[in-house]
């Protein structure tokens, strides 16, 4: 990549900076928050994902609807679309961290992208790395970082074979890459980490154990209780995982992904992405107080004397969503 100006891990407010000046519908909200818009995109686009075919991890994967083939002639077609696209920015943002709080499971990421807010967004989503830990994503480490290139302000080439639209979320493993064109929409870099860690947690510790020593990874919640005692709440989106997660007499573990080994139950994630559509502070006071300096407010709408949130307001989607660290809960439990 030959952008100008790259900045690496920034702190927030450096992100809202960069935001404020160059990505148009950007405003810091009345509690802090930054608030962004997303573009078209306005939730996931499940049917533009795609898995590269691999000898190495053809068996591992139960294809169908959900997980559809793509040729790695294809996959390297929209790489190096996005590479070029990339390269035409004058400034780029790169974000490392881990997917998992566990040192044993975790994967290194490395997310590239042409815009401040999904910076922020996946600075908050990722387990953050301290200052010794950014070596494992130096050249030469013992694992490669998983890598993100985010151009999603690009739109793929629907001529490209296995496209269906101008949007493609597409991931190879081998080649340890994930790869967005033509989608705003922060959530499919979060959902890319998820996809990740379902591909290689259910290998692990060891792939010839049987499957009750091996890690299972969840879409579900979770907290703990005064007795160590863990509960999980499944639910597929909008059903209610982080409210009932995120209860005032038990520690918070995390809102949405987690992995269930036999020493326990980790979180994937460093950050809850919540829903805010009809969000009452007298209902979901944690994650109300959460909105705050370093939360990211998605396509939600507000008064633009004010710059105070209407959260009943649906005009640009009922999919409005917040992100912020796991820290921003009072009783979250971290490492998670």
């Amino acid at each position: 990549l030959t952008a100008e100006e790259i900045y690496y891990n920034s702190p927030a407010g450096l992100l809202y900076e960069q935001a404020l000046k160059h990505e148009a519908g950007s405003a810091i909200v009345s509690t802090g928050a930054l608030a962004v818009k997303s573009g078209k995109k306005m939730g996931r686009s499940p049917l533009d994902k795609r898995v590269v075919f691999e000898e190495s991890s053809a068996d591992d994967v139960w294809w169908g609807k959900i997980n559809m083939k793509l040729e790695m002639n294809s996959f390297l077609t929209n790489r190096e679309r996005a590479v070029d696209y990339l390269n035409t920015r004058e400034r780029l943002y790169v974000v490392d961290g881990f997917g998992g709080w566990e040192k044993e499971y975790r994967e290194p990421v490395r997310v590239i992208t042409s815009r401040a807010y999904h910076a922020l967004f996946m600075q908050n989503m990722l387990v953050p790395p301290t200052k010794d830990e950014l070596k494992e994503f130096e050249a030469g480490a013992a694992k490669k970082p998983f890598v993100i290139l985010n151009a999603g302000v690009f739109p793929c080439n629907r001529q490209t074979a296995g496209m269906t639209s101008s949007t493609s979320v597409s991931v190879s493993f081998s080649r340890r890459e994930m790869v967005i064109l033509g989608t705003q929409y922060a959530g499919e870099m979060k959902k890319g980490v998820f996809t990740i860690m379902n591909y290689l947690m259910p290998l692990r510790p060891k792939r010839d154990l049987p499957p009750a020593e091996r890690a299972l990874p969840l879409h579900a919640s979770a907290n703990i209780g005064p007795n160590n005692d863990v509960s999980i709440f499944f639910g597929l989106s909008g059903t209610g995982k982080t409210t009932l997660s995120a209860d005032p007499k038990r520690d918070l573990i995390g809102d949405d992904e987690h992995v269930w080994h036999k020493g326990g139950v980790f979180n994937i994630e460093g950050g809850c992405y919540a829903k805010c559509i009809g969000l009452k502070r007298e209902t979901e006071p944690e994650i109300y107080d959460a909105i705050r300096f370093g939360a990211v407010l998605e396509n939600v709408v507000y008064n633009e004397d004010t710059y105070e949130v209407d959260y009943d307001d649906t005009s640009l989607t009922e999919n409005t969503r917040v992100s912020y660290p796991l820290q921003f809960i009072q009783n979250a439990r971290i490492p998670a």
